[in-house]
């Protein structure tokens, strides 16, 4: 095990780098004490949705465009040009060169729009299809918005004395291909963390694509095998907030209280919830190499954050975070002939599979099975299609709802459920479904969307405040 931390920075602290800057890379630190870190950075604030498309609202940007064959994909790319210069002008004063730094976006920028073009003459010859040039072209645009934030941080680190590195792995106009693990082993040999700070990318490009293999989460894949590669003794992750017993958007900051420490079991639960804690695949290497991983506020630096850990149970009973998504389809099969016959979940099952839909959570009954899913879920509708034609007698409905899940390390407390239930029944909410497994670790509420906020406020209000 290394003497030294793998540590990440999210997009939207990226955004305000002198305070990143002072609170998190610099603090009280001078000379030696500055080194023994990796840092891999994000891309700034909304660059990652022009480049490809708005993860929440699903607005096409650069990418979105050019798959669609429009052509106003090049107006979309002047646009995140201009803002990615808006940004280095936003680091002036920390030090930035900015025609260095506005000659590496134009360089970058402009290589891409000549790929493009060259891509939209072969594609209007008719004998290449879309699934041989988009996912590349997914590739290298998504790279660009981590490859110009660590270049800049680096840029801007070395301007305040620190003998910072870009680290670039985003394997531009590199023609050999490897694996992630090789790629990142060749680009940080010889490097000595003792006395030198590697800002690495967090796109990392690879044989098998990372977009394609981890979608948006791929940052932290980075940082998960980075930190398994070089023996890291602890990850860290810098977040706007703490991870705290709730939202505190939702909640309220004053009400909220940070875990303290959790175990990588819940750490996956709240993957599966869609919050970024940390990527599932990405926190599993680390846990499987005992390597903890360190939830901090990249603005409250003093605080010690959430310490995520292999075998952490909490000595109490606990709660340790109410959290829940409002994205959810309840996908319905009701089939009387579904009694008693021996692989009908199987079949079922299959299909998501076939469409690559993972489910959230499931309920069973003699006659009906129920499956929730995301209902961004592509290719959804074939999907419902496949459930209808399992069986002549089926009826397929859906239903949008929300779940809200509790969670915690140690939940074994007498009357739990009661008083679950309770408190939603108080704040005049109905249980639609609801799914806990015998491990105790993670008990969901079914919900109408309409009570997502006020389901969240009244659990947290009753297990946490």
């Amino acid at each position: 095990m290394g003497n030294h931390t793998v540590e990440k920075i999210g997009g939207t602290s990226m955004s305000r780098f002198g305070e990143i800057m002072k609170n998190v890379i610099i603090a009280d630190r001078s000379g030696d004490s500055l080194y023994h870190r990796i840092f891999v950075v994000s891309a700034y604030g909304g660059i990652t949705n022009m480049l490809l498309e708005n993860k929440k609202s699903d607005e096409p940007g650069v990418y979105g465009r050019f798959a669609k064959g429009r052509r106003d994909w090049q107006s979309m790319l002047e646009k995140t040009r201009k803002r990615m210069i808006a940004y280095n002008r936003s680091f002036a004063s920390l030090g930035l060169d900015q025609k260095v730094a506005d000659d590496f976006v134009n360089e970058r920028i402009a290589g891409i729009r000549v790929c493009l073009n060259d891509l939209m003459r072969l594609r209007s010859f008719g004998h290449f299809s879309p699934q041989d040039y988009l996912p590349a072209s997914r590739e290298f645009l998504s790279a660009m918005g981590e490859a110009h934030s660590a270049f800049n941080s680096a840029q801007i680190l070395q301007a305040n004395g620190i003998n910072a590195v870009f680290v670039d792995l985003t394997g531009w106009k590199e023609t050999v291909v490897c694996d992630m693990e090789q790629m990142i082993v060749n680009n940080l040999a010889g490097m000595d963390f003792s006395t030198c700070m590697p800002v690495v990318t967090g796109y990392t490009k690879c044989a098998e694509g990372t977009m394609n293999r981890y979608s948006r989460g791929y940052s932290e894949i980075t940082f998960s095998k980075l930190a398994v590669l070089t023996g890291a003794r602890e990850g860290v992750i810098h977040k706007e907030f703490h991870l705290s017993t709730g939202d505190p958007n939702l909640l309220g900051q004053d009400r909220v209280m940070v875990i303290g420490n959790t175990n990588f079991d819940i750490a996956d639960q709240l993957a599966d919830m869609d919050m970024e804690a940390i990527h599932s695949r990405a926190s599993k290497e680390m846990e499987m190499s005992n390597i903890p991983i360190r939830v901090k506020s990249a603005f409250e630096p003093e605080h010690p954050g959430t310490l995520i850990s292999k075998d952490f149970v909490s000595p109490e009973p606990r709660v340790d975070m109410i959290c829940g998504r409002n994205d959810i389809l309840a996908i319905e099969v009701f089939d009387p002939e579904m009694v008693g016959e021996s692989g009908y979940d199987y079949r079922l099952t299959e299909k998501l599979f076939r469409y690559k839909i993972s489910y959230i959570a499931k309920n069973t009954n003699a006659n009906t099975i129920t499956h929730y899913v995301p209902e961004k879920s592509k290719d959804i509708d074939k999907c419902l299609k496949a459930f209808a034609k399992e069986s002549k007698g089926a009826r397929v409905t859906t239903r949008e709802v929300a779940i809200i899940a509790v969670l915690g390390s140690n939940m074994k407390i007498p009357g739990f459920l009661s008083r679950a239930a309770g408190a939603l029944a108080a704040a005049d909410i109905n249980i639609l479904a609801l799914d806990q497994c015998m491990r105790q670790i993670n008990m969901q509420f079914v919900i109408k969307r309409e009570h997502f906020k006020n389901a969240q406020i009244a659990l947290h209000r009753e297990f946490v405040n």
